[in-house]
């Protein structure tokens, strides 16, 4: 049976369609696209607007064409947002290609930066925890994940090296009751240092994509501070929800 068309526009929906695949990890790095025709017959297109489907996903850099093959998903380095989303929709934080390795977990004085975005004081303690991202191609990301100290005391976990079922977002939701409703997210690019290509697996001097991220509670209040770290030749990707209001 072919899917159904509802509402918005039919290409639009056919190309949220395998937006969606990508994203969750359905859809792998490498992977190969249905063709044209297939797409026109699948979604009962025509063959102008099924072919402006595998457009639109290549220039959103979720997709490439490869000469004798077809059109195959793009590696794609998933942000802090979209792993909030995901947690938001789907309860898991990762991608079904993804997983994380906890390096490091404790208390720990929190540098000014860190300090100043969670609202405490410069070198007061402060939850610590480090990870290091992999998909089936090997390291994508490194991060370290600062807390408030009393979070220690409400979701002993996260001192932990052990990974939390759901991540550390459905712990302090259920210790606090709190959620992220907002995403802050800062971005630069740098050159990695001794410590980050060795997590990543690259050379010293690499250039890599460096975040700082900032999570929210309704009330506005921070939750959580990400520091991350990705390599090269990895795209990187948001999904932005657009409203007339």
């Amino acid at each position: 049976m072919s899917p159904r068309i509802e509402r918005t526009p039919p290409y639009m929906q056919v190309v949220q369609h395998f937006k969606q695949q990508i994203l969750s990890g359905e859809l792998k790095d490498g992977d190969r696209l249905p063709a044209v025709r297939q797409i026109a017959e699948d979604w009962n297109l025509a063959h102008a607007t099924a072919a402006k489907v595998l457009a639109t996903l290549r220039g959103d850099n979720l997709a490439v064409s490869m000469p004798g093959i077809g059109t195959i998903v793009q590696k794609v380095h998933r942000g802090a947002a979209d792993r909030a989303l995901r947690m938001l929709t789907t309860g898991k934080i990762y991608a079904p290609d993804e997983y994380a390795v906890i390096t490091a977990a404790g208390l720990a004085p929190a540098p000014a930066h860190v300090a100043e975005l969670l609202g405490i004081e410069e070198g007061a303690q402060a939850v610590r925890r480090e990870r290091v991202t992999h998909d089936q191609t090997g390291p994508v990301s490194a991060s370290v994940s600062w807390f408030a100290a009393e979070m220690a005391e409400l979701a002993p976990a996260l001192l932990s090296t052990e990974r939390i079922r759901g991540g550390t977002p459905s712990a302090i939701e259920a210790a606090t009751g709190r959620r992220t409703h907002v995403v802050d997210e800062r971005k630069t690019v740098g050159t990695a240092n001794e410590e980050q290509a060795q997590a990543l697996g690259i050379e010293v001097g690499s250039p890599v994509l460096i975040g700082r991220n900032t999570y929210r509670d309704a009330e506005g209040e921070p939750i959580e501070v990400g520091e991350s770290v990705a390599g090269p030749n990895r795209w990187f990707f948001n999904r932005y929800e657009v409203t007339g209001d």
